[in-house]
């Protein structure tokens, strides 16, 4: 089986939308609609997830990368969380022709070190992945709490991504333990000086999990713009999609 990738709105810009781990592309539905005018978006599934949970790629960035760009058009790439990973890789291949790169509440290197101080705390990521093997449910009820904390609204949003991430299935075992380990292993942060094209990095000043901190440096490394959303977390295009869309606009209009 192939990715599934889901057109939506006839607007002049397109947009590629990548979702974070255990969810689908279906959590971008308040975004979708929002852009639908301005934007021809493709909202993809990522392998082992949601409608592409039976996809056999490995969740390897550069795979998935070159995998979406067979099937869309030159566009710009917006990552939400540890989709911001295959924008980046997007964005650093080649022979995908990238207009733009959006990160959403997305960084270049998750875990935090002596070199990284912005970063989730790696006991945090290394008790997920031992957690997804002994009880599996309540280690993505965690994970979703994690990204609900923050929120103006934590009890609604969470409420909401629990419907979320079991609309399409259970997401797959093996690709949530590649995803964990995507997270805990990567650090892009060497690229950032190299980008030739317009970025910008959305974040939300709650967010527990990718600090606005992290984001802030990034931005500026890749010479791109960043915007903070007060009173959000780390699923902002839920609680404040009209902030992100706002955010998004001086990308959106260089790429159009």
């Amino acid at each position: 089986m192939s990715l599934y990738i889901e057109t939506h709105g006839d607007g002049p810009v397109p947009l590629v939308l990548l979702h974070g781990w255990a969810m689908h592309g279906g959590v971008f539905a308040p975004l979708v609609e929002a852009l639908a005018e301005q934007c021809t978006l493709y909202v993809v599934d990522l392998p082992g997830h949601g409608r592409s949970r039976d996809c056999g790629l490995p969740l390897d960035p550069g795979v998935i990368a070159r995998a979406i760009a067979e099937h869309v058009p030159p566009a710009a790439w917006l990552g939400w969380s540890m989709g911001g990973l295959v924008a980046l890789a997007a964005a650093r291949e080649p022979a995908i022709p990238t207009r733009g790169l959006g990160m959403l509440c997305a960084t270049p290197k998750f875990v935090c070190d002596a070199s990284w101080p912005h970063g989730s705390d790696g006991a945090l990521v290394r008790r997920l992945a031992t957690d997804l093997e002994t009880d599996y449910h309540a280690t993505l009820e965690r994970f979703l709490a994690l990204e609900a904390m923050g929120s103006a609204d934590p009890r609604a949003e969470l409420r909401h991504l629990r419907e979320l991430v079991f609309a399409y299935g259970e997401p797959d075992l093996r690709v949530l333990q590649e995803g964990i380990a995507l997270l805990e292993n990567t650090d892009w942060r060497d690229m950032l000086a190299t980008l030739c094209l317009p970025n910008a990095w959305i974040a939300g000043r709650r967010d527990r999990l990718v600090h606005p901190d992290a984001m802030r440096w990034s931005a500026a490394r890749a010479q791109g713009d960043f915007h903070e959303i007060a009173h959000a977390g780390h699923a902002p295009f839920l609680s404040h999609v009209d902030a992100v869309v706002d955010a998004l606009r001086p990308l959106l209009e260089t790429v159009g």
